[in-house]
């Protein structure tokens, strides 16, 4: 019988990894039409996300709503109550809570959009000096264009106004697509949480080997928790700076507390950019409200303190290392989001970046995304 060498039967091991080698495999992987594609690919996307954004959106903000209140899903299984009623309880008391909020805050953001006009005459009459001395100007510019016009013999020109789209026309359309977009994603949120892991098992039917699905399950499960976590610890952060802000303001003697502290905890979920606009917004209620100046910069600086307070100690805090984002990245990621899908886009840009950074954490040829992607 024939002896078996061992170097034979022995898997030859890895080349250790070299310097020249690094080089060789960056000049290997380096590839300008594999560029080419790629930045096809990405603007091809970018385009199909911003037409089909009646499609796209739903469907996004769906997925992330499913994560936030999958725990809630869970834990009505739990108590043995179905996944489809289970569902069914949720979303119907999560609409109660919003139907219940827009009511309430309605008629005192009314009122703060009609006092709105009275500080833009207040600014008007600061500003109306300049502005007479610039409307002469332009009265004056005109009628030294048109003597030169007349004196070069060519002919008076005549402005043609085009008229858009009336103001109702627009308003009508603007609602009848935002009740398209909540229908279409309240049933679709409603059949991702009464599914449960119908999904999950077509993937573990789907994959050959009893270790492929193994890994599929585990990394399903560590990604949908991460997630569902992140997003209820942001929720529950920015509830917390929602209630520090309506109470602070309370105690300065801001009218209607409770609106600015709703608005504070839902400017949160967009960072850097959200807190901006707040400290604007809230500075300038607070310039209709005081006489005194020291009072409207007390408002803004309080306001402002909060959100730093927040952002800078809390939140890293309780979140931890592990899922803080560059904010670099995310400040890009609100832009760009922001512009292909407006508002609802800039507030789903940081759970969007978050995802991604957990499913390429999970994922060992995509960790260096995710390490790009981290603080």
């Amino acid at each position: 019988m024939d002896k078996i060498d061992p170097s034979e039967s022995t898997p030859s091991s890895p080349p250790k990894p070299t310097l020249s080698r690094l080089f060789e495999l960056l000049e290997s992987a380096i590839d300008v039409r594999s560029f080419a594609l790629t930045g096809l690919f990405i603007f091809a996307s970018v385009y199909v996300l911003m037409v089909a954004k009646a499609v796209f959106l739903p469907i996004a903000i769906a997925l992330t709503l499913s994560f936030l209140l999958a725990p809630f899903i869970r834990l009505l299984k739990n108590l043995w109550i179905p996944e489809a009623l289970s569902a069914a309880l949720v979303l119907f008391a999560v609409g109660g809570i919003v139907a219940y909020g827009v009511t309430s805050l309605a008629e005192p953001a009314a009122d703060w959009l009609t006092k709105a006009p009275e500080a833009l005459h207040a600014i008007e009459t600061k500003m109306r000096s300049i502005k007479t001395s610039v409307l002469h100007m332009n009265q004056a510019t005109d009628v030294i264009e048109q003597l030169a016009t007349l004196e070069n013999g060519a002919p008076q020109r005549r402005l043609v106004e085009i008229k858009g789209p009336s103001l109702g026309g627009t308003l009508i359309g603007v609602t009848t697509e935002l009740f398209a977009s909540v229908v279409a994603t309240t049933i679709l949120l409603y059949f991702l949480l009464a599914s449960g892991d119908m999904f999950l098992e077509k993937l573990v039917k789907v994959l050959p080997t009893y270790s492929d699905k193994r890994r599929a399950v585990e990394i399903f499960r560590d990604i949908e928790k991460s997630i569902s976590t992140h997003l209820v610890t942001v929720t529950c952060i920015n509830i917390g700076l929602g209630v520090a802000i309506g109470v602070t303001m309370y105690s300065l003697g801001m009218p209607n507390p409770i609106l600015w502290g709703v608005m504070g905890g839902i400017l949160n979920f967009v960072p850097y950019v959200g807190s901006i606009i707040g400290i604007v917004s809230i500075t300038a209620a607070a310039a209709l409200t005081f006489e005194q100046l020291e009072w409207i910069m007390l408002v803004g600086a309080s306001y402002a303190a909060l959100t730093a307070l927040e952002g800078t100690f809390l939140s890293p805090m309780i979140l931890g290392k592990r899922l803080t984002l560059n904010p670099v990245v995310v400040l890009l990621s609100i832009f760009i989001w922001g512009w292909i899908w407006g508002i609802p886009g800039a507030l789903l840009a940081v759970p969007i970046v978050a995802s991604l950074k957990i499913i390429c954490d999970h994922l060992e040829p995509l960790a260096s995304i995710g390490e790009f992607l981290g603080q």
